[in-house]
């Protein structure tokens, strides 16, 4: 296979210094609306600028921004990634391979392989954020994941500036996880990624019971993977507020998993409690239901609060403070940990 080049529309970027005693506010690039500050704020545009950014190294990276968390003022320079481009790398009568550069929009990215009929993403519609944070998150809903399309990462190496390629295996993907999170978290610029996606007989995934109600409730007996699409659209806009109207960064925890020993202890003193399989001896705990159980839901706490109607959604209803949501987080963790003995971990980057 030889180099893919990634077509980036736009080859310049450009950067914002404040002034002295001035910063610039972040507040329209992160999902849940914060208005913190940063002295130095950089729109990248072409991946060759980056060895022309000093200090690289201890630069903040922002994709889309709706996997982060900021609690306060930026002094460090921030990186706003709008890396744009998609091009083709292999393709035959049944599949394509796309490359992606990583500061495309994800859904954006999905519309446009629904218009192309390309299947295999079409379950992760309306998934809020850039292309590169999507191996990152290992983002998945509805039976799909990232790691089932995925086909390798490009990553810039903030060190040595070198070009690092990651096949499937290599990135370690598990449960909204990857080596980005773990070994290599902080050493890398995720520049492109690629992903395999079938051009006919798509392997629909409809079993999720909303999915399947949804298109039996709209007469899609051979649904196409529009339909799923749409399906996945109505579904979390049913369910989640629009981070335009009501900042937040989506399910704010993850759904724990615990040892099949503390479930059935659990399930005896809680016999409502919901859980799925993951494993011979684990089960997966619906972190929403433990959260809801708990009486969150909907609550208000000054101007942070549990959504109403999903609980793993922490919103910003006005003028919120990134500490006051993270003391919200804080206190729900607590209160289930005090409860149900089960540590919720945080699935956004607290920064």
């Amino acid at each position: 296979m030889g180099k893919i080049r990634i077509n980036i529309r736009t080859p310049r970027y450009y950067c914002i210094v404040s002034t002295p005693n001035t910063y610039i506010s972040l507040k329209d690039y992160n999902t849940f609306g914060l208005d913190v500050l940063a002295k130095e704020v950089i729109f990248l545009k072409d991946l060759k600028q980056l060895q022309d950014i000093p200090n690289l190294k201890e630069a903040m990276l922002i994709g889309g921004g709706s996997n982060i968390l900021l609690t306060g003022n930026i002094e460090k320079t921030v990186l706003v990634n709008q890396t744009k481009g998609i091009c083709t790398v292999t393709e035959d009568d049944n599949h394509i391979e796309l490359a992606i550069a990583s500061g495309e929009n994800w859904h954006e990215l999905v519309l446009y392989c629904i218009e192309k009929e390309y299947g295999g993403i079409e379950n992760l519609s309306l998934i809020p954020g850039s292309v590169g944070a999507a191996p990152m998150q290992n983002i998945g809903a509805y039976g799909k994941e990232m790691k089932d399309v995925l086909t390798y990462v490009e990553a810039v190496d903030i060190k040595t500036l070198k070009t690092k390629r990651f096949t499937n295996k290599e990135c370690e993907f598990g449960y909204r996880e990857s080596i980005f999170k773990k070994t290599a978290k902080g050493q890398y610029f995720i520049s492109s990624i690629g992903i395999q996606l079938t051009k006919t007989d798509h392997k629909l995934n409809t079993s999720y019971g909303d999915i399947e109600n949804y298109l039996k409730e709209h007469g899609s007996s051979t649904p196409t993977i529009r339909d799923v699409s749409n399906a996945v659209i109505a579904i979390r806009q049913s369910k989640l507020p629009d981070p335009a109207e009501l900042g937040n960064s989506g399910s704010f925890f993850k759904n724990p998993v615990i040892e099949k020993a503390l479930f059935d202890t659990l399930k005896e003193k809680f016999p409502e409690i919901k859980s799925y399989p993951a494993s011979d001896d684990k089960v997966k705990v619906p972190a929403g239901w433990l959260i809801e159980n708990l009486g969150w839901k909907g609550k208000r706490v000054g101007n942070t609060g549990s959504h109403a109607k999903q609980a793993l959604v922490l919103v910003n209803y006005g003028n919120a403070q990134g500490h006051e949501v993270y003391d919200l987080a804080k206190a729900i963790q607590k209160s289930v940990l005090d409860t149900y003995q089960i540590d919720l971990e945080m699935e956004v980057n607290v920064i």
